[in-house]
C-alpha cells in the first residue's frame, strides 16, 4: 500500500473511533443538564443521584473522546501538509474558534462542575451542568462547519496557489453547514437516548432500583423519539442539498447509472461498478429520487454514466452505507413510537426492554454508516470540486505512515478497552446509595448491620 491509502486508513480508523464517544458526549450533557434542572425545581433527591449516576458515564466517554480526538489535528500537518497548506486560511481558523471559544469553555466548566458540588448553590451548579452541554454543542458546530465546507467550498479566493478566505460569514452560514450539523447533532441525541434506555432496561430487567431506572428511561425515550423524527426529517433536507451540491455522490447513494426523469429509488440494489450498472434490482419506486430531491416527481437526476469516472465515489460502499443509516433511522423511529405505548408498564414488557438493552449499539453503527457516507462519498476530492485527496498528502514514505498507523492501533485500541470497561462497569454497577449521612457510596459499599 502507497502513502495516500495509508495515510486515509489513518484518518478514517482515527476519526470513527474518536466519533465512538462524540455522540454521547453531546447528547448526554443535556440529558444530565436536564436531570440536574429538575432536583433544583423539585428538590427530589432520587433526581440528584440520576444526575451523579449519568454524569460520570458522561464524564469517562468524555475523557476518552478528548485524548482521541486531539490527535486528529495532528495529522492534518503529518499527513496532510499539502492540504493545510492549501486551505489552512479557511480550515486552520475554524478549528482555532473551535479550540479556543468551545473546547476550552466546555473543559472549564466541566472542571467546575466536578468540583463545585459542595461550593456552588443549586441554581448555580445546574447552570454550569447547562453550560457544559452547550460548549459540547458548540464545539461540534465549528467542527462539523469545517467539514460542510470540504463538502461545500465557499467564501473564498484563489490566490498565489492556495484558497484564501473571503467571506467568514458565507461560510458558517452556508445551507450544507447548517443541515449538516442539525443533522449530525440529533442523530448523536439518539444515541445518548438509547444509551440511557439500554443502560435503564437493564437494571429494569433485574427489577434493581425501579423508580431510579424508570424515571431515566422516562426522560430519554421523549427526547431519542424527538431526535429520531428530526434526524429523519433534516435526512430529506440533507438529501436536498447533496442533490444540488455533490451530485455524483446523490448518484451513489441510490447506485443510479443513467441519467433519467422521474428517477426510482431502489430497496435494494447491488452495484456492478466494473460494468457501470446494477447487477441486483430489487423494489423500485418510481419518481421517488426525483420528488425526494428536487421536489418534482418529473425532474431529471444526473447518474453515474454521466460523470467521469475518476470522479466517482466508491459506490457499494457509499451506496451501502447510505441504505443501512436510513434502516436504522427507521429502527429508531419504531422503537420510541412503541416505547411511547409502553412507557408506563415498562416492569411488564420484558420483551420490549430486551430489545432496548440490544439496541445500544445501534446508533453507533448509524453515526459510524454516516461518516463513511460523508466522506467516502466525498471522494475522489478531499475539498469537493477544489483538491483531490491524492493531491493532498503529504510526500512522506509509506512505511512511515505504516509504523503510525501500527501504533495509533494500538494506542486505541487500549484506549477503547479502557474507556468502554469503565463505562459497563458503572452501567452496571447502578447508581450510588445514600447511606442516611448525606453522603453517597457505590451501591456494592453498602454492608448490613451484623445481628
Amino acid at each position: 500500500m502507497d502513502a495516500l491509502l495509508l495515510s486515509r486508513l489513518q484518518f478514517a480508523a482515527t476519526t470513527m473511533f474518536h466519533f465512538l464517544f462524540v455522540p454521547l458526549t453531546l447528547g448526554l450533557s443535556i440529558l444530565v443538564a436536564w436531570m440536574e434542572t429538575r432536583y433544583v425545581r423539585t428538590g427530589d433527591e432520587t433526581y440528584l443521584k440520576m444526575t451523579k449516576f449519568w454524569g460520570k458515564l458522561f464524564l469517562i466517554n468524555f475523557a476518552v473522546g478528548v485524548v482521541t480526538g486531539i490527535t486528529l489535528e495532528f495529522q492534518f500537518g503529518t499527513n496532510w501538509s499539502v492540504y493545510s497548506a492549501y486551505v489552512g486560511d479557511i480550515f486552520g481558523s475554524i478549528l482555532a474558534i473551535e479550540a479556543t471559544a468551545a473546547f476550552f469553555l466546555e473543559s472549564t466548566f466541566i472542571g467546575i462542575w466536578i468540583f463545585g458540588w459542595k461550593k456552588l448553590s443549586k441554581k448555580a451548579h445546574a447552570a454550569v451542568a447547562w453550560l457544559v452541554a452547550i460548549g459540547s454543542n458548540l464545539s461540534a458546530v465549528w467542527i462539523l462547519i469545517a467539514n460542510a465546507w470540504m463538502q461545500s467550498p465557499v467564501g473564498f479566493v484563489l490566490r498565489d496557489g492556495r484558497a484564501e478566505l473571503t467571506d467568514f460569514l458565507a461560510v458558517v452560514t452556508q445551507k450544507f453547514a447548517i443541515v449538516k450539523f442539525i443533522h449530525t447533532a440529533t442523530a448523536a441525541y439518539v444515541l445518548a437516548a438509547f444509551f440511557v434506555m439500554g443502560i435503564s432496561a437493564y437494571h429494569l430487567l433485574r427489577k434493581r432500583h425501579v423508580d431510579f431506572f424508570t424515571r431515566s428511561f422516562r426522560i430519554a425515550l421523549p427526547f431519542g423519539l424527538a431526535a429520531s423524527l428530526l434526524v429523519f426529517i433534516l435526512g430529506d433536507l440533507n438529501g436536498v442539498v447533496v442533490a444540488e451540491k455533490q451530485p455524483t455522490k446523490l448518484a451513489a447513494m441510490e447506485s443510479l447509472w443513467v441519467t433519467q426523469r422521474r428517477a426510482p429509488v431502489y430497496l435494494f440494489a447491488w452495484p456492478d461498478e466494473a460494468n457501470g450498472r446494477n447487477a441486483i434490482e430489487i423494489g423500485a419506486i418510481p419518481g421517488a429520487l426525483s420528488l425526494l430531491t428536487k421536489h418534482d416527481i418529473d425532474a431529471e437526476i444526473k447518474g453515474l454514466r454521466d460523470f467521469p469516472p475518476d470522479e466517482r465515489p466508491p459506490v457499494l460502499l457509499t451506496s451501502f452505507a447510505f441504505k443501512g443509516m436510513v434502516g436504522l433511522g427507521c429502527v429508531f423511529i419504531l422503537l420510541t413510537v412503541i416505547g411511547m405505548f409502553k412507557r408506563n408498564k415498562l416492569l411488564e414488557s420484558p420483551l420490549y426492554l430486551k430489545a432496548m438493552l440490544y439496541a445500544i449499539p445501534l446508533p453507533y453503527l448509524a453515526v459510524q454508516l454516516g461518516w463513511l457516507l460523508t466522506e467516502v462519498g466525498r471522494q475522489p476530492w478531499i475539498v469537493y470540486g477544489l483538491i483531490r485527496t491524492s493531491e493532498a498528502v503529504s510526500p512522506v514514505s509509506a512505511t512511515q505512515v505504516a509504523l503510525s498507523l501500527a501504533g495509533f492501533v494500538l494506542v486505541y485500541t487500549l484506549l477503547g478497552v479502557a474507556g468502554f470497561s469503565l463505562i459497563a462497569k458503572y452501567a452496571r454497577k447502578g447508581p450510588e446509595i445514600d447511606d442516611g449521612t448525606g453522603d453517597v457510596r457505590p451501591r456494592t459499599a453498602v454492608r448490613p448491620a451484623a445481628a
